[in-house]
């Protein structure tokens, strides 16, 4: 009876474990406004978390000691699930700003529901964890999520700054966090931005 009962719920935590990954399917739909830097279209979610979980690695010396760059990496690689439902907010959209934390709270709570409750829970609290940033973990995955797609408008030659009348003071104000995470980082971001003022990319005021 035992084997029965252990088979049942092996079967049954398989079941809703696989119902999770074909659910996160929908992260590949899910697209962002930042291009990708050929400029042939606009990135979607889950190659922005591939992206930033291959940053984690190589960009992991740059992080404060003691940073467990594997837990980075799967902070990177859930961060995102919830906009499966709560979709992409863009960092400067005041208006969606106002609800977000809501909606993706909402969105994680049904998630990572969907899968069997001590692991559902484990990767809730790694997301949790991110959203907080109170830990040197958290701190350095939060840091990689705003440098990525700077790159990426700094490659296109402005990309969604210049898009969407992004200035210098608004990229600054959003970006000051990696500062927390990575003094080498936030030099190598200032000096980028520096430089993008000065080739056009970023405007350094409101027109």
């Amino acid at each position: 009876m035992d084997r029965m009962s252990d088979d049942i719920d092996t079967a049954d935590r398989l079941h809703r474990q696989v119902g999770f990954i074909l659910e996160i399917d929908k992260l590949k739909l899910i697209l962002r406004r930042t291009l990708l830097i050929d400029r042939s279209r606009r990135e979607n979610d889950a190659e922005h978390s591939w992206h930033l979980a291959m940053m984690a690695m190589v960009l992991a010396e740059y992080a404060e000691p003691g940073v467990d760059i594997g837990r980075v990496i799967r902070m990177l690689l859930l961060h995102d699930l919830v906009e499966i439902d709560a979709g992409d907010t863009f960092l400067y959209d005041a208006v969606a700003e106002a609800d977000k934390e809501a909606r993706e709270q909402q969105a994680a709570e049904r998630l990572f529901g969907l899968l069997p409750d001590g692991q559902g829970d484990g990767f809730r609290a790694l997301w949790d964890e991110f959203e907080a940033r109170e830990t040197a973990d958290a701190r350095f995955a939060r840091a990689l999520d705003r440098v990525q797609p700077m790159l990426h408008n700094f490659h296109t030659e402005g990309g969604t700054w210049r898009e969407y009348g992004v200035t210098l003071d608004q990229v600054r104000s959003r970006k000051r966090l990696i500062a927390d995470a990575s003094p080498r980082l936030w030099a190598y971001v200032e000096a980028l931005l520096d430089e993008a003022v000065r080739r056009g990319y970023l405007a350094e005021k409101r027109a």
